[in-house]
């Protein structure tokens, strides 16, 4: 397994690190466009190979798309990081451009690679890269819903006061502050629904808390988060790699799933050696279809901005 990490600043390098230490690929080249960085990353990385117990070979290349030849798996972090203040949509006009060139030059050395969009707004990313890539649906995948997933049950663990492995829940949607959607009505504590541990109102702050959970750190950090993102990728990696059919929410390509069509949006995925391997389609409340509706059209209103 050869994996690929696209800009090899904060989530880059965090997502190299954790598909190292998790130790189930061959090898994971960090390209950069800035002189030398990548290598000094991935030097500074593979010096912790013998305290962290790694076998995985981390190497750095600067612009040299070559080098990442025969990638199984490459995952786009490049782009412009979100400031304070910033919502994801005014990332657009950069990162559109960046990621089209990105994902045209990993296809030409790596034909088979399965991609992974991370950067922002990701949902349109994801889109675009469709669009230009013309690959097949399953292997262009968003990484949004898996993070503000992994939110989700942190804000819902901190609120019952229990650890957050006791805590399943998804979040669906657009990956932005308006157009996530938490299940909250589906998460459970080992297997009790959460609205026996939590009044209505702690539920909805809950909620709230996940939208905002990238804008939060945003603020308090000067810039984007970098370690639940790259973990959060490393786990998506990973069920590739070890074909695990594990299932996510990523932002996938739909044609007619939840009744919408040519969007990319986060919905319930399994993944395995082929990427996304099927969409499940699970049952949603009047309250949750209309919120999905919403968050399409805010994802939609994205996507017209590539024009």
């Amino acid at each position: 397994m050869k994996v690929t990490v696209v800009g090899a600043g904060a989530v880059g390098a965090s997502c190299a690190e954790y598909i190292a230490i998790k130790n189930f690929a061959e090898e994971v080249v960090l390209i950069d466009i800035k002189e030398g960085y990548a290598e000094g990353k991935a030097m500074d990385l593979m010096q912790t190979a013998s305290l962290n117990g790694f076998d995985t070979k981390i190497t750095g290349t600067t612009n040299d798309y070559s080098k990442t030849a025969g990638s199984d798996v490459a995952v786009i972090t490049s782009g412009i990081p979100r400031k304070p203040g910033m919502t994801r949509e005014e990332l657009i006009g950069i990162n559109a451009g960046i990621v089209k060139s990105v994902a045209t030059s990993l296809i030409e050395h790596s034909p088979n690679v399965i991609l992974i969009v991370v950067s922002n707004p990701m949902d349109t990313m994801a889109y675009l890269t469709h669009k230009a890539t013309g690959l097949p649906k399953n292997r262009i995948i968003g990484m949004g819903g898996a993070l503000d997933s992994a939110r989700f049950k942190y804000r819902l663990a901190e609120a019952i006061g229990c650890p957050s492995s006791d805590i399943n829940g998804m979040v669906i949607g657009g990956h932005s502050d308006v157009g996530m959607v938490p299940l909250i009505g589906k998460a459970v504590r080992n297997s009790i629904p959460v609205s026996k541990f939590l009044s209505e109102e702690r539920m909805q702050q809950v909620v709230e808390d996940t939208k905002v959970g990238g804008a939060t750190l945003t603020k308090l950090l000067g810039t984007s988060a970098w370690y639940a993102p790259g973990a959060a990728v490393s786990e998506m990696v990973k069920a590739i790699a070890l074909d695990s059919k594990k299932m996510f929410p990523c932002s996938a390509l739909l044609e007619g799933e939840y009744g919408l069509n040519d969007i990319s949006m986060g919905v319930p995925c399994i993944l395995g050696k082929d990427g996304i391997e099927k969409i499940v389609e699970i049952e949603l409340s009047d309250a949750e279809k209309a919120k999905i509706q919403e968050s399409a059209q805010g994802v939609r209103k994205t996507n017209g901005l590539l024009e």
